[in-house]
């Protein structure tokens, strides 16, 4: 059984990984798109930890970056950006390992969650029977809330990163 929990908690998980918010990163422009800030249209930007996820459309196809804060450098996903999906809505561990993501193939969206040890992603929303948005993982990376409507009515689901509804 799933359990549906009422809004305002789900507010709370995700403003728990918020920290001290708002935060000013003070990252230069780069015009060639080789730095954070581009001409590019960035979308879905999160910050924990050290890092900034996002998704940007700098190479002509929406795809998901991973910016390291204080090494001041891009990391690599080796195996999730694809031309089969696109990426919305990433967020990340806190210390960078797990990125949840909305992944979108032939028009149908699942959760995902990439793990950057393994550079795996597992869909965790295969065989639900619901539209799915706006994922969100918890600070250490255990338990990934994301919305669902499956009653017909948006509910907030929360799985852990084994595909496993929490309840």
């Amino acid at each position: 059984m799933v359990r549906k929990i009422p809004w305002f908690y789900g507010l709370l998980i995700l403003l728990a990984g918020c920290q001290s918010y708002p935060q000013r990163l003070n990252l230069s422009y780069d015009p060639g798109g080789r730095g954070v800030n581009s001409p590019a249209a960035e979308l879905s930007p999160q910050y924990m930890g050290n890092y900034l996820v996002f998704v940007s459309d700098r190479n002509g196809s929406p795809d998901l970056y991973l910016f390291d804060t204080v090494g001041q450098r891009f990391l690599d996903l080796p195996g999730l950006n694809s031309l089969t999906t696109t990426i919305a809505d990433p967020s990340i561990s806190e210390d960078g390992r797990y990125i949840a993501y909305l992944g979108s193939r032939l028009g149908l969206a699942d959760v995902y969650v990439y793990d950057r040890e393994t550079a795996l992603s597992r869909n965790l929303t295969e065989g639900l029977q619901a539209q799915v948005r706006h994922p969100v993982i918890s600070a250490d990376g255990g338990a990934i809330a994301f919305e669902a409507n499956q009653t017909g009515q948006w509910d907030i689901l929360i799985y852990d990163r084994d595909g496993n509804a929490l309840d």
